[in-house]
């Protein structure tokens, strides 16, 4: 019996870890496949034939590519900073504060999230065109502000659930003012749910196509558009190497703020 259970118990953890292994092969394998590409000698990338480094010499002097990777940084960098102050400003005012037509506004966060991007990036276009606001980086940033609010909100206001006001009092009686508790207390306390909410933000506008398809001028381009736009006559590698970078970017800065939040929760911890 005891040989049986130990069998079996193997065998669940060798299946376990196929498992584990496949499903990490399935998320993986495109992006890796991208970045073989870059290297590829090439340009058809339909078969690896040899190494080489040159299309991410050629990507440097590809303007138009860098322009619309320029638009995507740009667009990406706004739309995360004001939608992170302003959702910061929500999650905590919806937390602290009890008011009429509070679960209305709370049910209201959640439809940017579950319409579909087409339905928004139509409705986006529409009110543009009504209020007669022409199409360029301002309304691509005010269109990614839109849906990525919510997603601040509801990543700040779950580091609030395990917030203890007591700290606010405790500060209040010792002569700090409102703002001083704020940014002296409050920000510093919710700090991992601001930087998670505004990766997640900034992670949604970089990748974002179908609503700034709509919402976006013929000078405002961005790079998935570009890359989009490409398909149809076909990718070239220096595509696939700026592609490459751009992984690697957002691989650090991904380990960058993981190491950063582990550190700050366990400094809280032993605290």
């Amino acid at each position: 019996m005891k040989l049986k259970r130990k069998s079996k118990q193997k065998l669940k953890k060798r299946a376990g870890t196929v498992y584990t292994a496949l499903v990490f092969i399935f998320l993986y394998m495109p992006i890796m496949i991208i970045i073989l590409f870059s290297f590829n000698t090439s340009e058809r990338n339909v078969v690896f034939e040899g190494f080489t480094t040159k299309w991410y010499g050629i990507m440097v002097q590809n303007s138009a590519l860098l322009y619309a990777f320029k638009n995507t940084l740009t667009v990406g960098f706004w739309s995360t900073l004001i939608s992170a102050a302003i959702g910061t400003l929500a999650a905590v005012g919806m937390y602290r504060y009890r008011f009429h037509g509070r679960n209305l506004i709370d049910m209201l966060l959640y439809i940017p999230v579950v319409i579909p991007e087409i339905v928004l990036g139509i409705s986006l276009l529409s009110m543009f065109s009504l209020c007669h606001v022409s199409l360029g980086l301002a309304s691509l940033v005010a269109a990614h502000v839109t849906f990525c609010i919510p997603f601040v909100v509801f990543t700040v206001r779950a580091r609030l659930s395990g917030y203890d006001n007591s700290i606010e009092e405790a500060a209040m009686d010792l002569g700090a003012n409102r703002r001083q508790v704020f940014f002296r207390i409050t920000v510093p306390v919710i700090s991992p749910g601001i930087i998670s909410g505004a990766a997640l933000a900034f992670t949604l506008s970089v990748d974002d196509i179908i609503i700034s398809f709509f919402t976006t001028g013929p000078k405002s381009t961005t790079f998935p558009l570009k890359a989009m736009e490409l398909v149809r006559t076909g990718i070239t590698p220096d595509v696939y190497a700026l592609s490459t970078i751009v992984i690697t970017v957002t691989f650090s800065v991904v380990l960058t703020v993981q190491t950063v939040l582990y550190k700050k929760n366990k400094k809280l911890n032993e605290s």
